[in-house]
Formats: structure tokens, C-alpha cells, sequence
């Protein structure tokens, strides 16, 4: 192996589409987000490198670890996070630039892995020895139960239009070569329970219980300080650019790439289409933030286990019969 096939999976990981990668542009990301809510309030916002600056100065800031709380599962949770966020992005961009290198049943790995930051929070406010934390780590474990049926459900319709496929490469690949999946009735549905999925996910409004800053005073991260707390916030940060990307990756396809001696060669119209269906998605989900309200956790539920797992399940049923009765707009 040469020196620079070496170095291309440590790229991956820490540069593109890794961890800065994804890290600065999640951060610019939740600046943009910031700043819609301001003006939406009528408020100036902040400037562009507050999220860096707040990341930074957490960073220095001391790591506080509460008594008779468990030290390990403590700083241990933030970790977990981080690098279900990491892992999430990096895993994605490679089977949408590079569908050829991601491996079978990667799509089921990728489940396990949105769950991480989750359980991450879970964690963290279970071993803080608050009750406010302990709290907000049961409205997230409640939220997780809740939203995870309508997700797989959307992810079930992605396979059965794929025919079968559970790599995610190889999704990409076909939605390249034969249209995306979410031009047909059962792939719209699933990009609607998709995006209201990610939305709880990345733990945004009207789906942030397990925070809840005016009722939890920060929920399962108010034990949290330093360095601890600035993962979690990059963690959410990156989510909040690799959930997204998800979605496209899933029910719209990539970039048609390839390989040559001299580097990675992609067309610069379908990179700019691939841009513009993320910063879609991504306006969908700050809108739905700024246009709701915070709802309580029983009712968030039940929102995912009722119409949410309705339009999910509408949508497996029309993808079965569209695959069995050879009829692809369904």
C-alpha cells in the first residue's frame, strides 16, 4: 500500500468528511439557525464566529464533575456522542462521493450510530446524580422510543425501493443511475417522516424535552461544564449538518464521482445540486423550529407513534405495491 492510500481513511476521518469538516460546518450551521431565530424576534444575533468562539472558550473553561455522580459514565457520555456524530457524517459522505466503498449492511450501522448521540445524553444525565438531569435523560430515552419505529418504517420503504439493497452505497448508486426514490409517492411520505425524525434527533424545537432550558434549566446537561459540555455542543452541531445529509443521501441520491491518479473528480453542477437539496432540508428544519412551540414529552410520543407511524407505514405499503406491480411513481 502506498503512502497516500494510507493516509486517505485518517482524511476521512479527521479532515474531510470527518470530524472538521463536518464540525465547522454543523457550527456554521447552528450561526445561521441563531441568527434566523433573532431576526425572527426581532434581535440583532450573533455574529458569525459565536458558535466557534463559545466552543473555544468552553474548552478552557474547568471540568466540573459532581459528587456522587459516576465519573466514568459521566465523562465517558460525551465521547459516546461525539463520535456517534463523527462516525454518522463520515460514513455518509463516503457512499455519497464514493458509493463503491461503503460495505454491506452499512445502512443498519448507520441506525446504531444516529442512536449513539442519544444515548450519549442518556447517559450523561443518568450518571449526573441530578434530578433535573435525570429528568431530561428520561424524556430523551421516551423521545427515542418514539421516533425510532417512524424512522425505520422510512428506512424500510428506501430498501424495498432499492430493491432489497442495505448498503448504502449501493441506494446512492441506483438513485443515481434511475431517478430518487423520493420523486415517487412512498418516497415523498418517507422524506416527511425522515425529516421530522431528524428533527427530534438533532434535539431542535418543538422536539428539545430532554433540555428544556425554561423548564430543566438545560435538562441532562446541567451538571455539564468545560470541555464535557463543548462536546455535546459539537455533537449537536454536527448532527445538525449529518442528519440532513442523511436524508438526501437516502431518498435523493449523490454525486456521480470518480477516482483518477491525481485525485477525486466530480462534476461541479452535481455538487451544487447536492449542496442545494441539504441547505433544503436544512431550511425545513429551521423553519419548523422557528414556527413551534416546545410540546410536552407525552404528546411528542404520541405525534411519532401516531401520524408520524401512519405516514410511514402509508408510505411501506405503497412501495411494496409499487415494487410487486412494477409501477414506480408509487
Amino acid at each position: 500500500m502506498t503512502l497516500q492510500g494510507a493516509l486517505y481513511p485518517i482524511l476521512w476521518l479527521v479532515v474531510f468528511p470527518g470530524f472538521l469538516f463536518t464540525g465547522v460546518v454543523g457550527l456554521l450551521i447552528t450561526w445561521i439557525d441563531r441568527k434566523v431565530t433573532a431576526r425572527v424576534q426581532m434581535r440583532v444575533g450573533p455574529p458569525w464566529y459565536q458558535p466557534f468562539a463559545d466552543v473555544l472558550k468552553l474548552l478552557l473553561k474547568e471540568t466540573i464533575v459532581p459528587a456522587g455522580s459516576s465519573r466514568l459514565a459521566f465523562l465517558g457520555a460525551p465521547l459516546v456522542a461525539l463520535a456517534g456524530a463523527v462516525l454518522v457524517s463520515t460514513m455518509v459522505w463516503v457512499a455519497l462521493i464514493w458509493p463503491e466503498k461503503s460495505f454491506v449492511g452499512d445502512l443498519f450501522v448507520l441506525i446504531y450510530m444516529m442512536v449513539l448521540p442519544s444515548l450519549g445524553l442518556i447517559l450523561g444525565g443518568a450518571a449526573s446524580r441530578n434530578p433535573l438531569a435525570a429528568a431530561g435523560a428520561s424524556r430523551e430515552m421516551k423521545l427515542v422510543l418514539g421516533y425510532e419505529l417512524p424512522f425505520i418504517l422510512a428506512l424500510a420503504v428506501v430498501i424495498a425501493k432499492s430493491g432489497g439493497a442495505i448498503r448504502l452505497g449501493e441506494i446512492v448508486a441506483r438513485q443515481n443511475a434511475g431517478g430518487a426514490i423520493a420523486a415517487s409517492v412512498s418516497g415523498a411520505l418517507a422524506l416527511i417522516a425522515v425529516i421530522l425524525v431528524i428533527q427530534a434527533k438533532a434535539g431542535l424545537v418543538p422536539f428539545d424535552q430532554a433540555e428544556a432550558e425554561t423548564e430543566l434549566m438545560g435538562g441532562a446537561l446541567i451538571e455539564y461544564s468545560g470541555a464535557p459540555l463543548a462536546a455535546f455542543r459539537l455533537s449537536k452541531a454536527m448532527l445538525y449538518f449529518a442528519l440532513p445529509v442523511f436524508a438526501v443521501a437516502v431518498l435523493t441520491g449523490g454525486i456521480h464521482s470518480s477516482v483518477a491518479p491525481a485525485g477525486m473528480v466530480l462534476d461541479p453542477l452535481k455538487v451544487l445540486y447536492l449542496v442545494l437539496k441539504i441547505v433544503g432540508v436544512i431550511v425545513i428544519m429551521v423553519l419548523i423550529r422557528n414556527t413551534n412551540p416546545r410540546v410536552r414529552i407525552e404528546h411528542a410520543v404520541r405525534f411519532f407513534w401516531g401520524p408520524v407511524t401512519a405516514i410511514a407505514g402509508v408510505a411501506v405499503v405503497l412501495a411494496i405495491i409499487g415494487r410487486a406491480y412494477g409501477v414506480a411513481w408509487l
